[in-house]
């Protein structure tokens, strides 16, 4: 009778030890996939945010550029090669755009990247000099304020885009701190549990040379 209460409480304890190394191993599966999303969530902050912040630095200087050679700022700048050299930097502006659009893109960041991207392929693709310059009038005031107005227009995507990055990056960071901060709560949880194995088993031990004293006497 006394073996048989004995195996019973030894297949009890087993039971909790079993499951309590189980939770344990449960936990470390949480605690893998939430250091993936922490990886993750770092990574998205590098490579569609950082890395994006210089795509949009590049750009507007880029920008600054062909606003300075359609309004003729550079006085040393030889104007009879100033359409190839606004094509020259939109060509070099629609290949980072290109790069941008490989990264991941929030709803909002398609709308104004899709709008700046139209902005330099149709409105600012100026096909003569003669629509900024000519011997007989010079400067065309008028075409040249159209096409300030589109390169300010585009400058308020770029500022837009630029907001977005910081608003996702803030999101990310949040995500990583919190996800960091599960992780931290689950390792409290493992401590506990590796407490309550050492009790039962201690418990188990104990009790059984308890036994074993009083059946000897």
């Amino acid at each position: 009778m006394q073996d048989s209460l004995s195996k019973r409480k030894k297949v009890r304890a087993l039971i909790i030890i079993s499951l309590l190394l189980l939770l344990i191993y449960a936990k470390n599966l949480i605690e893998r996939s939430s250091f993936k999303q922490i990886s993750r969530a770092f990574s998205e902050v590098y490579d569609d945010r950082l890395v994006v912040k210089g795509y949009i630095f590049d750009i507007s200087e880029k920008l600054f550029m062909i606003q300075e050679l359609i309004d003729h700022c550079t006085i040393d700048f030889d104007y009879g090669n100033i359409i190839k050299e606004i094509s020259k930097n939109e060509n070099e502006i629609l290949a980072i755009i290109v790069e941008f659009e490989k990264t991941k893109l929030t709803d909002q960041e398609a709308v104004f990247l899709n709008d700046f991207k139209k902005i330099i392929e149709t409105d600012l693709n100026i096909k003569s000099y003669d629509l900024l310059f000519t011997d007989s009038s010079g400067v065309n005031i008028d075409q040249v304020k159209r096409y300030d107005a589109k390169i300010t227009q585009a400058r308020k995507d770029l500022e837009s885009l630029s907001d977005i990055q910081l608003v996702e990056g803030e999101k990310l960071i949040g995500k990583a701190k919190s996800l960091i901060n599960k992780s931290q709560i689950w390792a409290q949880f493992e401590v506990a549990l590796l407490v309550l194995i050492l009790v039962v088993l201690y418990l188990l031990l104990f009790k059984n040379f308890s036994s074993k004293e009083a059946t000897d006497q």
